[in-house]
């Protein structure tokens, strides 16, 4: 398993500008190695190696961090769809990249971590709070990637600990996500999405008022509202996930089912302001952060496809009628919170669902071939 602690370095002004020198020299020789992609797209290394050492400052083992973080960001490209087979490969620019470091250029000690540079290497203090702390014990330090924000450098370090005994046995959970509704696990608990949606559609509104204006001072308020909305998403995404993974391992889950909402928005036909309310909808970032706590405590994830969860009955298995947040089946009388009986049917597609905490008898409508269920 693998996790990243995002480590504060306490970088003197002298350490700060030999930083500076060193990513821009990387950046410069990542830009250089673009070229030999775009004219060779294999045996990069045999092609480049020289002409980095030449053409540029960074040591040996620095040319080989920069050939690695171009071919990742060109894989990254093509996995996207983005680079053809049949067509030029695209241009790449790399001004504000960040420096890869490997275990040869980096080494830990204690609070400190010495960096290579371009003249020789630095002992940077590093800031650990309690969560980098217990990371960095968790498991065995790899690579890293040092970054620059607001002047002050990160180092972005990967660890590799030790997967946690899976649970053996144990029921499913399903977990249907939302706009509205941020996230329904099928045991009942609603997460309402409305306020972090308000707060996304007032940031909007915002940031096109202050581009309409195109001021100096408007500019300079886009620079202090610029990764406000992201930072708060992903703050209640944090936050939602590691309640959704706690209420699960209290109840003793062995799998957790989410939907597979693989290119969705490519998948829905809708006009442009749909479209950009679902561009700014973190549905796969609050995924990830529940596959990781959930891998983390040892509980399973499946993703399955979630065609007809929400229009079918969790109960009877029939087609019943949604209304906004409101599901009812005209077969056998179930009503329920229309997101909640979707992660029923998310639940019982991927597994055994975790059982109702109370049974509620719902109406029989009266029909011969209709049957009274239990709500779940």
């Amino acid at each position: 398993m693998l996790r990243t602690a995002s480590i504060r370095l306490e970088a003197t002004p002298q350490q700060s500008a030999a930083l500076h020198a060193l990513r821009s020299a990387y950046a410069d020789a990542c830009n250089l190695l673009v070229s030999v992609v775009r004219a060779h797209r294999v045996a990069l290394h045999q092609r480049a190696y020289t002409m980095l050492r030449q053409n540029t400052p960074l040591g040996a083992q620095m040319c080989c961090n920069a050939i690695f973080s171009v071919c990742k960001a060109y894989r990254a490209q093509k996995a996207l769809g983005r680079i053809k087979s049949d067509a030029p490969v695209p241009n790449i620019r790399f001004d504000r990249a960040s420096v890869h470091f490997d275990q040869r250029t980096y080494t830990l000690k204690g609070e400190t971590v010495s960096l290579n540079t371009l003249c020789s290497r630095i002992a940077v203090p590093m800031r650990l709070g309690e969560h980098q702390r217990q990371i960095l014990k968790s498991g065995q330090a790899k690579e890293a990637e040092l970054l620059v924000r607001k002047k002050r450098w990160d180092f972005n370090l990967v660890v590799e600990s030790s997967d946690k005994e899976p649970v053996a046995s144990g029921p499913g959970v399903g977990v249907d996500v939302g706009e509205n509704t941020l996230a329904a696990p099928s045991t009942g608990k609603v997460f309402g999405g409305g306020k972090l949606r308000d707060k996304r559609d007032r940031y909007l509104a915002l940031r096109r008022r202050l581009q309409s204006n195109g001021s100096q001072s408007a500019k300079q308020k886009l620079r202090q509202v610029s990764g406000k909305e992201a930072r708060r998403s992903h703050h209640i995404n944090h936050e939602t996930s590691k309640a959704i993974v706690e209420e699960a391992k209290r109840l003793g889950v062995a799998k957790i089912v989410m939907e597979d909402l693989t290119h969705i928005r490519e998948r829905i036909k809708a006009g442009k302001r749909v479209r950009a309310r679902l561009h700014r909808w973190a549905f796969r970032q609050l995924q990830t952060f529940v596959e990781d706590k959930a891998k983390a405590a040892g509980i399973a994830v499946e993703d399955v496809e979630p065609a007809y969860t929400s229009q079918t009955c969790s109960c009877c298995g029939g087609l019943g009628q949604r209304v906004k947040h409101r599901f009812v089946c005209g077969h056998c009388g179930f009503r329920a919170h229309s997101d909640v009986n979707a992660s029923r049917n998310l639940a019982r597609i991927g597994g055994t669902a975790v059982p109702s905490r109370a049974v509620v008898h719902t109406p029989d409508v009266g029909s011969a071939d209709n049957h009274v269920c239990a709500s779940q």
